[in-house]
């Protein structure tokens, strides 16, 4: 059977560790096995120079439309999670079958490792996250990057990543011709909802290749990054 290989990027300042009750949220018995990929501690700007698990630097906080942002740091750390999806390519997974998923800071570099991989994957889904670029960096994704699907999830009550920031990003994946589907959580905060988190597992569910659909293998590389 084929396998398939979701990575989940935590948030500023969690763990993957922390991140562990979502597979008793996931219904189905495919995601029994679910754990998570780990930032070490590392230097976060936003944070006045505390340490604390970041996968790049973050000017501002809360994030609205217009914030600055650091798109050197997010190309970069980009770059490492393109190494993970190469080394397991490598050992067989069709790309289709690679999702990448990502909560707040770890949406953000969910949507940047997605758009520049030189491949089509099976998807990328972004929770509460924002664009950690500008519009002039569209020119540089790749064509089959543009292939692999979006969703967006973010609720309208979020304080730390503001609902504006999460609307915008459909514009701007429109102007990409990046297929996007946008939903939205009424009420919801700065958090993952236990309705969340059921629309994703159908939604990679529907994207998995069929001989696939009865064996799901789900990995999870901890500590792989490295700072300095």
């Amino acid at each position: 059977m084929a396998r398939t290989f979701i990575l989940w990027l935590h948030g500023l300042g969690d763990s993957g560790p922390a991140n562990e009750f979502i597979q008793t949220e996931f219904k189905s018995h495919k995601f029994k096995n679910t754990s998570y990929l780990q930032q070490p501690l590392s230097s976060s700007f936003c944070a006045d120079g505390a340490v604390m698990r970041s996968w790049f630097d973050v000017p501002e906080l809360p994030f609205k439309v217009g914030s600055p942002i650091d798109e050197s740091s997010v190309l970069e750390a980009a770059k490492n999670v393109h190494a993970i999806i190469d080394q397991e390519i490598a050992e067989g997974t069709n790309p289709e079958n690679v999702f990448i998923c990502g909560l707040s800071q770890g949406g953000s570099l969910t949507l940047a490792s997605v758009l520049f991989y030189p491949k089509t994957l099976g998807g990328g889904a972004v929770l509460s996250g924002w664009v950690p670029f500008s519009s002039s960096v569209i020119s540089q994704f790749p064509e089959e990057a543009k292939k692999t699907p979006i969703l967006w999830s973010h609720g309208t009550d979020d304080r730390m990543v503001l609902f504006e920031a999460g609307q915008a990003a459909l514009l701007f994946l429109k102007e990409a011709g990046v297929t996007g589907e946008f939903k939205s959580y009424p009420g919801l905060g700065h958090s993952i909802s236990n309705k969340e988190l059921m629309y994703i597992e159908s939604w990679i569910k529907r994207r998995l290749k069929r001989s696939s659909s009865t064996c799901l293998h789900l990995n999870c590389l901890k500590e792989m990054f490295h700072s300095g």
